[in-house]
């Protein structure tokens, strides 16, 4: 089997209402569709979603990325993906969002290839995973509303973001916990918002709203200051974006710089990597949640929650991307249920049948 050709298709779409973080405001799901075609007819679909604030990448340079990769990819096996990734690797460095894209193609053709479901071809352990369900930035009683109406519909964990001064963050969090009560885990992201001593005095007053986990509370290449959290705080520490790829894994593990690790396919380049990643946290003990960028349209989010139901030391899953939209410019993938399950496809690859073309350009 042999790559043919490469397609790209964009997707902007407006959120269901705008998303703020404590690095900024996110409006639109801004994403990199690709088709990865082969000469058995099989076609692998993939996404590259940059999310600027997180990443640093943008579209454009996402969509040049993958049209220079498409060069020296084309006459390649998809499935063969330590060449694939060799051959990637040597052409740019980083630019995980682009070659997320390709991974994640290479792994639908592969699973297609296989008459496999992509969860059973990457372990098989469960065809299901429960996700949280995020609430951005705002005023404490937007939040708490915002929260409560989750908890409603059926989700049984809310994942708020804060980041912005201790006070704010306190009644956030405190309005929050009054709104859905004692049976729903809470879980913080601090998007690297906090310094480390003051994370520290915040988390340990935030223990009596029984906090299961903060994100990144200090910058993302401070190590020390997520080491110094991490053995002060009441509260699981768990790595975000101090968390690239394996090295930085093992440098974490290392060093207990983090009680737990969250992977995201856009920041470490897709499947391959993170399972390198999940592989060197379970030998230290070390528990992962798969994460999305909320620029994520729903391919991505496929692939990431096929690796997450597949394997046993990812625990949790954050991936709810899909929710902040009114549709998906593709048909098939997981199903939904009771409100919280991604429901794996059992179709082969990732289940996705064709994109929309009225959603693309």
């Amino acid at each position: 089997m042999k790559i043919t050709d490469i397609k790209i298709h964009l997707m902007r779409a407006p959120l269901a209402r705008p998303f703020r973080i404590s690095l900024g405001v996110i409006t639109h799901a801004v994403s990199c569709l690709v088709e990865v075609e082969t000469d058995e007819g099989i076609t692998g679909y993939g996404e590259g979603a940059p999310g600027p604030l997180i990443t640093g990448e943008n579209l454009e340079g996402t969509v040049a990325t993958i049209r220079v990769l498409k060069e020296k990819l084309v006459g390649m096996d998809p499935r063969d993906m330590e060449a694939v990734y060799t051959v990637m690797n040597r052409v740019v460095a980083y630019a995980g969002t682009a070659k997320a894209a390709i991974d994640i193609a290479c792994h639908d053709i592969m699973g297609k290839s296989a008459g496999l479901p992509l969860y059973r071809l990457l372990g098989g352990l469960s065809n299901e995973l429960e996700t949280d369900i995020t609430v951005g930035i705002d005023a404490p009683e937007v939040m708490a509303e915002q929260a409560k109406a989750h908890v409603q519909a059926g989700f049984r964990v809310i994942k708020t973001k804060v980041g912005t001064d201790i006070v704010s963050d306190l009644a956030r969090v405190r309005a929050i916990r009054e709104a859905v009560g004692d049976g729903v885990k809470i879980r913080l992201d601090a998007n690297q918002g906090w310094k480390r001593k003051e994370a520290v005095e915040f988390l340990n007053r935030l223990n009596e709203y029984d906090i299961e986990l903060v994100e990144q509370p200090v910058a993302r290449y401070d190590l020390e200051g997520l080491k110094y959290v991490t053995a002060h705080s009441l509260v699981p520490v768990m790595a975000d974006e101090s968390c690239w790829d394996a090295k930085d894994a093992l440098k974490l593990v290392s060093e207990r710089a983090a009680d737990l690790i969250n992977i995201k396919l856009m920041k470490c380049g897709g499947i391959y990597e993170a399972k390198k990643i999940i592989h060197i946290a379970e030998a230290a003990g070390v528990e992962c949640m798969l994460g999305c960028m909320v620029e994520e349209s729903g391919i991505a989010v496929n692939a990431s929650a096929a690796l997450g139901a597949a394997m046993k030391n990812v625990t949790r899953a954050d991936l709810d991307a899909c929710f902040f939209l009114s549709d998906v410019p593709f048909e098939g993938g997981f199903e939904v249920r009771d409100t919280r399950r991604l429901i794996l496809s059992e179709d082969s690859g990732l289940g996705i049948r064709h994109l929309k073309g009225d959603m693309l350009s």
